[in-house]
């Protein structure tokens, strides 16, 4: 197992099973907002069915994940296990993380989550689409590297019929068909979040 291997599979279990552990018990102290654990399933669940399960299995036109990277990362991280855990990492580290960070750069000012501010949305654009192009980059680029087709998903409706490389960068490339999930997914998560916490948190501030 080379030390990129071993880098691969500490990150991804990490970032899967520590928010599992600690978002149910920070939300029941009241450490953290009670809406945070249903935003985490709900996003947990959209991005499993949205392209998760897609990418995996490579269901419509795509390569299955075991077809695209090193045996050893199939033996480590089983691919009926690898769209629960990339969609658990998607919904803990990734989203949560990515809302507490946009909570902190704008002073912990929880009005950000009750009406649509122009800034909030970009520092979330940013953050989502940072780090997917890190984890295209950096952690999978041998799974998403040009000759490996991504399958046709949901929130990922280019297909691997369309998908125009964006750049490249020490040899390896960033598409656009890698990228179009958290593109949507950034301004329908902040919508909804905004849309429920009007709804179910009027009069008190959102973050309790």
């Amino acid at each position: 197992m080379s030390a990129e291997h071993l880098r691969v599979i500490i990150v991804l279990y990490s970032s899967a099973l520590l928010p599992l552990l600690l978002i149910p018990l920070l939300s029941y102290k009241k450490i953290i907002p009670a809406w945070s654990l249903k935003v985490y399933i709900a996003t947990f669940v959209v991005c499993a069915l949205g392209w998760e399960l897609w990418f995996t299995y490579g269901l419509v036109l795509g390569d299955a994940v075991d077809d695209r990277r090193a045996i050893i990362l199939s033996e480590m991280i089983p691919i009926h296990i690898n769209w629960l855990l990339n969609s658990l990492a998607d919904a803990g580290a990734i989203t949560l993380g990515a809302l507490l960070v946009t909570w902190l750069v704008f002073s912990r000012n929880g009005d950000i989550f009750r009406r649509w501010h122009w800034g909030a949305f970009l520092v979330l654009l940013v953050l989502f689409m940072g780090q997917n192009i890190f984890v295209e980059m950096f952690l999978y680029h041998d799974q998403l590297a040009e000759g490996k087709s991504l399958s046709w998903a949901p929130l990922a409706p280019t297909g691997p019929w369309y998908n125009p490389t964006l750049f490249e960068f020490n040899g390896r490339t960033i598409t656009l068909h890698g990228q179009v999930p958290w593109l949507i997914m950034t301004p329908a998560l902040y919508g909804c979040l905004i849309m429920y916490l009007k709804r179910h948190h009027p009069l008190t501030n959102p973050l309790q």
